[in-house]
């Protein structure tokens, strides 16, 4: 009897054992713009409800310190995808080709960065920023994305002065009048300089986008080269993200007990004024309810490419096609709100 057959014959759990063993899950590192809130706990649903195990991937999900420094994270290989505003990632992406850098799903269809000064104060307009001092931290996306806002605004940006702070301590300098304003997201900084005394009807808020600067935001990225090695993995974890985003629009409570399951100092009711925010000034848009989430008009993702390669003085090398592929993204009718 030959060799193979008698130890088979002696071992019947050989007999039964599965001819092909599962494999692991993938796993994938997010990396998150900003410390754990309302606009990134989509992914923290989509890891506490399950979403990425049922859709066949393991997730690890880092806070951040700002969008701009997602992009070299992903880049570097310390995080294979990442959510951040989209536009430090074209930025990145237009000086450091070889990157690879791609959004695979874009979550805002409007940007939330914003220029905030006190409404007591003598700016009221873009152009009277020229001569003050805003403070932000220099990661931050409202602070690198300046110059292309001022441009749309004709706004001399080598005449306002930007003192470098730890996120920390933006809002408190403004509060304080330790500098005329600050940049930032909306949803962080109105609500911070809220929490810290400035009310809403306090602030004077300046929304990019009010002002000729027509960007898309908040983003899913990850690099050719992630994409190319783990081609499944990055189809599963962006059909876990999207759920993710559609379930915090559909339950709001619901995302907030995950928050507050993830850090239970998580100030609820400042958070859902946080995320009432989010929605009415960057996810709700007549594209968005028409047709859904990452329904992304190329031509005007192009503009938006151009105005911040003009804006730094960049090299006209990025194409709405090399910055976002739409190919990685679930069925639509799993995008629609």
């Amino acid at each position: 009897m030959p060799v193979s057959r008698r130890l088979l014959l002696a071992s019947p759990a050989l007999l039964a054992a599965p001819a092909v063993q599962a494999q692991p899950a993938p796993r994938v590192r997010v990396q998150l713009d900003w410390a754990f809130q309302a606009p990134n706990a989509f992914a923290l649903v989509a890891r506490e409800r399950g979403f990425f195990r049922e859709a066949g991937v393991e997730a690890v999900v880092s806070a951040g310190q700002g969008s701009g420094a997602v992009p070299p994270a992903i880049a570097s290989g310390t995080a294979d995808m990442g959510y951040a505003d989209l536009n430090p990632a074209i930025r990145f992406l237009a000086q450091n080709p070889d990157s690879g850098l791609v959004a695979v799903a874009i979550l805002h269809d409007r940007s939330p960065l914003c220029a905030i000064v006190r409404a007591d104060g003598p700016v009221r307009t873009p152009k009277d920023l020229e001569g003050r001092r805003l403070a932000a931290p220099e990661f931050d996306a409202g602070r690198q994305l300046f110059p292309a806002f001022a441009k749309a605004a004709g706004v001399d940006a080598s005449k306002v002065n930007f003192i470098s702070v730890t996120p920390a301590l933006r809002e408190p300098m403004l509060v304080r009048r330790e500098a005329d304003g600050v940049t930032g997201f909306v949803t962080t900084s109105a609500l911070a300089l809220k929490g810290i005394g400035l009310d809403h009807p306090q602030q004077r808020v300046m929304m990019y986008y009010d002002h000729g600067l027509d960007l898309f935001g908040g983003a899913i990225l990850t690099t050719r080269r992630f994409i190319q090695a783990n081609p499944e993995a990055v189809r599963r974890a962006t059909a876990a993200l999207v759920r993710g985003f559609r379930e915090t629009l559909r339950d709001e409570a619901g995302m907030m007990a995950v928050l507050r399951q993830v850090d239970p100092l998580t100030d609820a009711a400042l958070e859902t004024e946080r995320h009432r925010m989010n929605l009415a000034r960057v996810i709700m848009t007549d594209n968005v309810r028409q047709n859904g989430i990452s329904n992304v008009d190329m031509a005007r993702l192009q503009r938006g490419i151009t105005a911040v390669e003009e804006a730094y003085g960049l090299p006209a090398r990025v194409q709405a096609a090399q910055m976002y592929d739409a190919a990685f993204l679930p069925p639509a009718a799993d995008r629609r709100i």
